[in-house]
């Protein structure tokens, strides 16, 4: 990756492509608008795709507050780019769900519901319950020893609390477990429910240090499960991992 600034870059303007947001989408009033924090120097690799895991990053941070409307020049400032890339990567989250674009003012973070979480939470246990159970029968042991140090690795996160850095590690030891599936669809499928899943709910507080030190502890416990291969232990982990709704 390349160490120079993005600050100033613009990047040419793309043709709409099939279910991309309209042109007159875009936002350019920064009137109203809540302050954002200080400017973060963004790499120059592949801007969009950099500004796109820094938007769902502070998603999952709640530094985005759901109902608030933030502009692409805005945001632009915050991490030293131009607006163009910041748009396409509000696009990507509006065709996600995560926004919703206001007319000539830019976008505004959903509001998310109790009841939007349980039926994402239901929906992924109906896909992974029955996955991870017919791994536990045939994938060998020391294949699922091979995924501690994802285990651990969401452990230290939530023993800091860094709740972004959790929701990055949970999500990548969720792919490594349904990866063993050899299913690439049903990665996606599950992955994309996943971080729908971390967005913070309207009202509520940040998820408590706590609760997601309880919640990286049901992965070491799901592996002991599956090395075991104790089937009904690896029901109850999942069905409650997902029942608490935390990852």
């Amino acid at each position: 990756m390349e160490q120079g600034r993005a600050r100033g870059t613009a990047e040419p303007s793309q043709p709409h492509a099939a279910g991309r947001v309209p042109e007159q989408a875009r936002g350019e009033h920064t009137h109203s608008e809540p302050p954002a924090p200080g400017p973060r120097l963004v790499q120059r690799h592949s801007v969009r795709g950099q500004i796109l895991d820094a938007l769902r990053t502070a998603l999952v941070s709640g530094e985005l507050i759901p109902g608030e409307v933030y502009s692409a020049p805005a945001l632009g400032t915050r991490f030293g780019v131009s607006a163009t890339p910041v748009r396409e990567a509000m696009q990507q989250l509006a065709l996600e769900g995560a926004v919703e674009v206001v007319p000539n003012r830019g976008f505004r973070v959903s509001r998310r519901t109790p009841r939007e979480l349980a039926e994402l939470a239901e929906i992924r246990a109906l896909i992974e319950v029955p996955v991870m159970l017919r791994l536990a029968r045939t994938v060998p042991a020391a294949r699922w020893s091979e995924l501690r140090p994802l285990a651990e690795a969401t452990a230290a996160a939530a023993a800091r609390g860094d709740r972004a850095h959790y929701a990055e590690s949970d999500r990548a030891f969720h792919r490594a477990v349904l990866t063993l599936a050899g299913n690439e669809q049903l990665v996606l499928l599950a992955d994309d429910l996943h971080r729908r899943s971390q967005w913070p709910l309207t009202g509520r507080p940040p998820t408590r240090r706590a609760d997601l030190v309880a919640d990286a502890a049901e992965h070491g416990a799901l592996l002991d499960a599956l090395i075991a291969r104790d089937l009904p232990v690896v029901q109850s982990l999942v069905r409650e991992h997902f029942t608490g709704a935390k990852g």
